[in-house]
């Protein structure tokens, strides 16, 4: 083949890696409709080229196998494909009768989009809105809400929080593992800068040697469950030997003298046993933190999904705070939200609680491990219908198979994604969606200070027949429940052929005129300014929202990042440089006094208040022995631990993974030759609520009487098609959950193994 006869190389396109919160830039390149080659993105403003490997896996996600048509469950359990007007009408027709029957508050809604997948969330508030549903949660309900909770106390009005490790001078990482999970970005460079600078400290509480705690100056391996007792300890060692920053807590600090109180009431050494870490460790880990310039702290999974979740987010957040480690580089920082009323900006507690449950709805989602409970509950308010939208919770909520026996019960549920997901096979409709690469899309996980970064992704992929955006899915119910009509948009259309500035003006008069529309802005946004918008992004007119409100809580930050105009001429600026900037686009930028500003716009005293009476209370009763050791079941299994060959379940393709294809139970040198137990041996892992099979790895990174398995196995590679490793959430207890938040204890599962003989 000559030159003139090769193929052309295909063009570079930009767009962003899904398998992580960071959501990093990356560039592809398409061959035969199919991503063949990835890349970090070097124009990317926030990741400037880095991309770790897991994103060279894109191409398995987009292979997931298709849902192409609607489908509805036939009397005997097997599905149906129907055209989309059919589909459209019966499943619009199926939850308005519950809700005229029952109330809309029956019907609930879990997912808002997985990782760099939210606009279908921006969307779905309006089909929730036109049946009346308030209840709603995801992933992060059984994940960050107690930290939420707390940050919502502590800071009021802006209330999430940003570490600084680029410029720490001791990073502290607390049940988190950022070499595999990353949580910030260039994660990897950063934890070598930081090991390899002998001025620096790199301290990991962690029960596993992690490839972070590899790299630690001080690992503090804590026993499964007692983080709150190690964090107490901590923190009464701070106090005990004056390493606290009086200064600030006077000027800056409110309620504080009580937990100061509770601290001084701990007893050291008797908290360093129970948590099993020698108190010298222990109290040398203080004394590099209590002596630095500047400390930046991150906590995960590991504290956040174990005994006393709650507390231990607190426990954590007044390890800096009691230090003075706030608003100066390489501390903690709070940060802008390019969506302010999304995902990080509605932490407070509302008044509503859980049906049949009583429990907290915390930044507007109520404990998704409560999803069965209030279900099956004899509340006359029960759960009776469920839209499940980009997401798995028969698959990732904890006891899969009371949540599969809840689905059983609902009255009525659709599940809208791409595949035939675990929690499809439980639905009475699947609606088809487009995959993230086949559609205009974004990320509101936009935690970065001082300078923070959003990325509107276009399209790379051509989609095929059939499958929908998810903001035509719910334009669709929407109009088929009655809520918008044609007249309620006249004029809006012609407004946005003017501009923005005279769409600005149409919408904002159209809302004062029509309050109903408000809860349903964004199907309207997304039929009037929608066809405008260039190159087919429709989908993206719900952005123009989301910039307005964000010039409206941060305009001195939008203009220090370079926008002008005051307004919704701010507002705008914003938006049109979302809507053009491929490879996204600085959105913030401020000084650490902002935080200051920010504290005290939303609370008159302008301090951060450190008392938190609950807690507090939980501190001062701490249990010894947190979920009370059963002999029945000696070990401790973290169930879903995040290793290389894991990416979650978008990729459900078990042939990406060359190593560890079956998903081993890590077990300790010590327990396995207790056991007799080598590499590859075959066990039974049982708990109280399951019992699965899998082969062993064993290694001495784990604490004796510990064990983990992986997350992202146990699924099908389509409807009926092979399953391959061990689904964790097989073996958890919904029933066992933070107190506060309702968060599970995935990391702190009771359990046996039963050694399965050869053959």
């Amino acid at each position: 083949m000559t030159a003139e006869t090769a193929p052309p190389v295909p063009e570079w396109q930009p767009t962003a890696c899904i398998l992580c919160a960071c959501n990093c830039g990356i560039e592809v390149q398409v061959a035969e409709n199919e991503i063949a080659r990835v890349k970090g993105d070097r124009a990317h403003p926030g990741s400037k080229g880095y991309a770790c490997e897991k994103a060279q896996r894109l191409p398995y996600y987009q292979r997931n196998p298709r849902i192409t048509s609607p489908l509805r469950r036939r009397p005997d359990g097997t599905f149906e494909e129907v055209d989309w007007d059919t589909a459209t009408a019966e499943v619009a027709g199926r939850l308005a009768a519950i809700r005229d029957e029952h109330g809309g508050e029956t019907i609930f809604y879990y997912g808002g989009g997985g990782q760099g997948n939210h606009l279908g969330g921006a969307y779905s508030g309006a089909t929730r809105s036109a049946l009346g549903s308030r209840f709603s949660s995801n992933a992060l309900a059984q994940e960050k809400t107690g930290e939420l909770w707390i940050d919502a106390h502590m800071f009021g009005r802006v209330a999430h929080t940003a570490p600084d490790f680029e410029h720490a001078e001791v990073a502290v990482f607390v049940g988190k593992n950022p070499w595999m999970s990353h949580g910030f970005p260039h994660a990897r460079p950063t934890l070598k800068a930081i090991a390899g600078d002998p001025e620096r400290a790199l301290i990991v509480i962690d029960p596993r040697r992690t490839e972070t705690a590899e790299l630690a100056d001080i690992h503090l391996q804590v026993k499964p469950g007692h983080d709150a007792h190690l964090l107490a300890a901590l923190l009464a060692i701070l106090a005990d030997e004056d390493w606290l920053d009086r200064a600030f807590l006077e000027e800056h600090a409110a309620n504080y003298e009580r937990i100061l109180a509770a601290v001084e009431d701990v007893d050291i050494a008797a908290y360093c046993r129970v948590a099993d870490v020698p108190e010298q460790l222990v109290r040398e880990a203080a004394r590099r933190i209590g002596a630095a310039e500047s400390v930046s702290i991150l906590e995960d999974l590991g504290i956040q999904q174990a005994p006393n979740s709650t507390l231990n987010s607190y426990l954590e957040k007044l390890i800096w705070a009691l230090t003075g480690n706030f608003a100066r580089p390489g501390c903690t920082n709070l940060h802008t939200q390019f969506s302010p009323n999304g995902l990080f900006g509605r932490s407070r507690e509302s008044r509503r609680t859980t049906p049949g449950t009583g429990e907290r709805v915390i930044g507007g989602m109520f404990p998704a491990a409560a999803i069965p409970e209030a279900i099956l509950t004899d509340d006359p308010a029960r759960f009776r219908g469920a839209i499940v939208e980009s997401s798995n919770p028969v698959h990732s909520l904890p006891d899969s198979q009371r949540m599969r026996e809840a689905m059983a019960a609902l009255d009525f549920s659709v599940v809208i994604d791409i595949t035939m997901t675990e929690t499809a096979q439980c639905a009475d409709f699947v609606l088809p969606a487009l995959t993230q690469y086949e559609k205009y899309e974004c990320t509101f996980f936009n935690l970065e200070f001082p300078v923070n970064v959003f990325h509107l992704r276009a399209p790379v992929l051509a989609g095929p027949e059939g499958p929908l955006g998810e903001p035509e899915i719910h334009r669709r119910l929407v109009r088929a429940l009655g809520a918008i009509g044609d007249d309620d948009l006249d004029g809006l259309r012609e407004a946005a052929r003017e501009g923005l500035d005279a769409y600005a003006a149409a919408f904002g008069a159209r809302m004062a005129e029509r309050p109903h529309l408000l809860p349903l802005a964004t199907v309207a946004l997304y039929e009037t300014l929608g066809p405008e918008l260039p190159d087919g992004a429709a989908a993206a007119a719900a952005l123009w929202g989301s910039a307005q409100m964000c010039a409206a809580s941060f305009p001195d930050s939008l203009r220090r990042a370079g926008f002008e105009g005051d307004g919704t001429a701010l507002g705008n600026a914003l938006f049109e440089a979302a809507l053009t900037s491929r490879h996204g686009v600085v959105f913030s930028v401020d000084e650490h006094d902002a935080n200051w500003r920010w504290i005290a716009a939303g609370r008159e005293s302008g301090r951060i208040d450190l008392g938190i009476d609950e807690l507090i209370d939980e501190l001062e009763s701490l249990d010894w022995e947190p979920g009370a050791a059963d002999p029945e079941y000696p070990f401790v299994l973290s169930a879903g631990e995040r290793r290389s060959n894991t990416a979650m379940t978008l990729i459900r393709d078990p042939s990406w993974r060359k190593r560890d294809p079956e998903g081993a139970l890590r077990i300790s040198t010590a327990d396995a030759e207790a056991l007799a137990l080598a590499d590859g041996d075959v066990v039974d892992l049982v708990t109280a609520r399951g019992r699965c099979r899998a082969p062993v790895e064993t290694t001495d990174a784990m604490r004796a009487g510990h064990l983990a398995l992986p997350n992202g196995y146990g699924i099908s590679f389509g409807a009926g098609g092979p399953v391959t490793g061990v689904a964790p959430n097989e073996l958890t207890d919904g029933t066992r959950r933070d107190p506060v938040a309702g968060t599970p204890w995935h990391k702190h599962v009771p359990a046996r193994i039963e050694k399965v003989e050869a053959g």
